[in-house]
């Protein structure tokens, strides 16, 4: 089994591949720089692989996919479907054309035809959409409801939004953002905001909130890809923040309201101070940390 091409850009979307021999080098060539491939053999690797780890998109070969596999690729796109499944068109000809009907009437909504001349920047520009998609999800409505932040507050909020799904504590944070622990802690503590554990414990669960929107992801799948040590330990850290138990969580707060809460209990109510607040920039200057 093939690992991820290597020339792919670190932080660059992770895209599982099932494809035809003679389309590999391709793909691997088409995505040096975009995305990262992870070729699989078959959609039920495909979907183990999505399973396990985080996965932008699912890339799927019409010369690969054959009647056999069409059941599986309908359960892809009903247990996950916040992965896309982009089907991949190289040859025309009668067998292609009945394969796409059969993988539209499972649930595919995406093409690429890379017998086109814009084909393969096409297969580029849509599999390097999906690294930011979930991120985004977060991002919009905390920024909607800060109407003018100073630049460093911009930079913090984003990137403890992004770091966040494999940053488990403010000192893993704070190593990320060149900022000291402390520094940090002192610096909400003396704008009188909710502590930066609070800030940060709590975007990790709008993560988890995302993830179980994909029903074929346990409690167990979520606690991994956020990096708890055990499905136990994501469940203490719920019931410490909402004083219910993860199956509750994943009921109950679904990501749209769970992302409200959020605004609602700890962005509207501090607008006024993110607006002025200077987290990341340095002590006696007005030179921000980038990040």
């Amino acid at each position: 089994m093939l690992a991820a091409a290597p020339t792919s850009a670190a932080g660059s979307p992770t895209v599982a591949a099932i494809l035809a021999p003679a389309e590999r080098s391709r793909v691997d060539a088409a995505g040096t720089g975009c995305f990262a491939i992870l070729h699989r053999e078959s959609i039920s690797d495909a979907i183990r692989i999505v399973r396990e780890r985080p996965v932008d998109a699912v890339l799927l070969s019409v010369q690969q996919c054959g009647p056999e596999q069409v059941d599986g690729v309908a359960h892809l796109i009903r247990e996950f479907p916040s992965v896309p499944t982009v089907a991949l068109v190289s040859q025309h000809g009668p067998r292609a054309t009945e394969t796409l009907l059969l993988l539209g009437a499972s649930g595919v909504k995406r093409v690429i035809d890379v017998t086109a001349p814009t084909g393969w920047a096409h297969l580029r520009e849509l599999l390097t959409q999906p690294v930011t998609r979930s991120v985004a999800r977060i991002q919009g409505p905390v920024l909607a409801a800060l109407a003018d932040v100073t630049p460093d507050t911009r930079i913090f909020l984003e990137a403890m939004i992004r770091l966040a799904p494999d940053t488990p504590t403010v000192r893993n944070l704070s190593r990320r953002l060149g900022v000291r622990p402390s520094t940090l802690m002192s610096r909400f503590a003396r704008a009188d905001l909710p502590s930066p554990k609070s800030y940060l414990a709590a975007i990790r669960l709008l993560h988890a909130a995302q993830l179980f929107e994909d029903a074929g992801l346990s409690i167990a799948d979520v606690a991994y890809r956020l990096e708890y040590s055990s499905p136990q330990s994501f469940g203490r850290h719920v019931r410490s923040l909402l004083g219910i138990t993860s199956t509750e969580f994943r009921h109950r707060f679904p990501f749209p309201v769970a992302v409200e809460r959020f605004v609602t209990l700890l962005i509207a109510p501090y607008a006024a101070v993110w607006e002025r607040f200077h987290p990341l920039q340095r002590a006696g200057s007005t030179h921000v940390l980038r990040v």
